[in-house]
């Protein structure tokens, strides 16, 4: 009898412990609603088109919010219309830094801001963008994840992409104590043409994607990934992970 009492609680437990790590992995949903007037790029976020796009959830540990929240916070908005989809981010930094200006370099060596897009959720295919604190940014197509062999294509540009980048502090300045750096991003529907038939969206349509931040601590040569919709892994390319953005009418 003392031994199935003791095997009830250990079952139990197991139980919970696996409903925890599902719930802390389970892919995320945004409604994107349709942009009822253009936005315009320049890395404030102050459009008012953009009240009226909710913020996601704040961004957590890659693996899951069973690790330890990020020491800073991140949050993203999206909009649409026939031409554009629409990506805002706020990203907390008490020191706004970046190094990188070259196009297509490794972004994600500098503190960076990414978006994974797969606008045909029933291909292989998908899309990856980095950009830091320079408006510097990566461009790049997949055929499919890494561990099914995939590659890299980054001959793949954005034709019409618009970014800014807003700082509320300086850039590259560590005597003072900085607030943020912000990220306003217009992605052409027509760009992914080259790769996918990507035609733009509907109400009622669905895609998939992710964010990610890469976040590099002074004196440790382990980066920090935060994540929108966590991953369950230290790996951004296992896209069934990734959230759904599901398309709505103006709100």
């Amino acid at each position: 009898m003392n031994r199935l009492f003791c095997v009830v609680p250990l079952t139990f437990c197991t139980t919970l412990i696996a409903a925890a790590q599902t719930s802390a992995t389970t892919p995320k949903s945004y409604d994107c609603y349709r942009a009822t007037s253009p936005v315009h790029i320049d890395g404030k976020l102050d459009d008012p088109v953009w009240k009226a796009a909710p913020w996601t959830t704040d961004f957590v540990d890659i693996k899951g919010s069973t690790k330890p929240l990020p020491r800073f916070r991140t949050r993203a908005k999206i909009l649409w219309d026939d031409q554009y989809l629409y990506i805002a981010a706020e990203l907390e930094e008490p020191d706004v830094k970046a190094t990188l200006t070259q196009h297509d370099s490794v972004i994600f060596h500098d503190n960076d801001f990414e978006v994974f897009l797969k606008p045909i959720p029933g291909t292989q295919g998908y899309f990856e963008f980095e950009i830091n604190a320079l408006n510097t940014s990566w461009d790049l197509y997949l055929n499919k994840p890494y561990d099914k062999g995939g590659e890299a294509d980054n001959s793949w540009n954005i034709p019409g992409l618009k970014t800014a980048v807003g700082i509320e502090g300086t850039l590259n300045n560590s005597t003072d104590k900085d607030r943020s750096w912000t990220v306003e991003i217009a992605f052409p529907w027509k760009a992914y043409t080259s790769r996918q038939p990507v035609v733009s969206p509907k109400p009622g349509s669905v895609m998939r994607i992710n964010f990610s931040r890469v976040e590099w601590k002074p004196g440790n040569p382990k980066e920090d990934n935060w994540v929108w919709s966590p991953q369950g892994v230290i790996n951004m390319h296992v896209p069934g992970k990734w959230g759904y953005l599901r398309f709505k009418g103006a709100p």
